[in-house]
């Protein structure tokens, strides 16, 4: 039995959006995103940091309209999970949190969005013409990408999980099984800083992204909308 299924609630219940289905929703706009530019969309698909820069010119010369759907679907994802995180800061502390770990994980999840906003209007940069005949500037925006999206969202991804984790554990508001894995991800993302100065990490991104995609939307549907008894409002 979870720690929190004979847990006491009173109250009406917290009020605003369910933070489960925002983060399902986070996932499939950002995997509807995903999908035109990798294998399944169609070749070429989008190449990793490692390809030659004659396939990433190749690539973004070949098909923007994919590249434009990747940006329109990625960018609709982070306003949703800028949405889930000011909720799910506001529903801990309806639920009496009262830790450091609210606000470094609204830190984490607004950064997070933002920077994946901020990849998304490069991305929609690169599908202008002549763009992507500028090899040098193409090469650049290449890079700015994966700066934002890799370790930009890994990292203060890495944040949010920490803090939503560590302070649910603390006040027993989550089953431990997502309170631990939200603790291992959270140290991967914290890992993936790294990739910096060790390209050769940079599996640790995709670890940090996905198992969190898990732990955003199981967090979602368990964390209670009412207050326990005996926490002080």
């Amino acid at each position: 039995m979870s720690e929190v299924s004979d847990v006491k609630l009173n109250g009406s219940g917290f009020r605003g959006p369910n933070i489960g289905i925002l983060a399902t929703i986070f996932v499939v706009l950002f995997c509807a995103g995903l999908y035109p530019v990798t294998a399944f969309g169609g070749a070429p698909y989008f190449p990793g940091p490692a390809e030659p820069l004659d396939t990433i010119v190749a690539f973004f010369a070949a098909r923007p309209t994919a590249v434009l759907a990747c940006a329109f679907f990625q960018f609709g994802s982070a306003i949703v999970l800028g949405l889930f995180t000011v909720t799910i800061f506001s529903q801990l502390k309806y639920l009496g949190v009262k830790a450091a770990g609210t606000g470094i994980a609204l830190f984490g999840g607004l950064m997070a969005a933002f920077n994946m906003m901020a990849g998304t209007f490069v991305l929609w940069t690169m599908t202008y013409p002549g763009i992507a005949q500028d090899q040098p500037l193409l090469h650049a925006l290449y890079r700015m990408i994966f700066a934002f999206g890799g370790i930009g969202f890994s990292v203060p991804c890495g944040l949010l999980l920490a803090g939503v984790s560590v302070t649910s554990g603390f006040y027993k508001l989550l089953p431990r099984w997502i309170v631990i894995l939200g603790l291992v991800v959270a140290a991967i993302g914290e890992l993936s800083w790294f990739e910096m100065l060790t390209p050769t990490l940079i599996a640790l991104i995709p670890l940090t992204r996905f198992p969190g995609f898990v732990w955003l939307i199981a967090a979602g549907f368990a964390l209670p909308k009412s207050r326990r008894r005996g926490i002080a409002a």
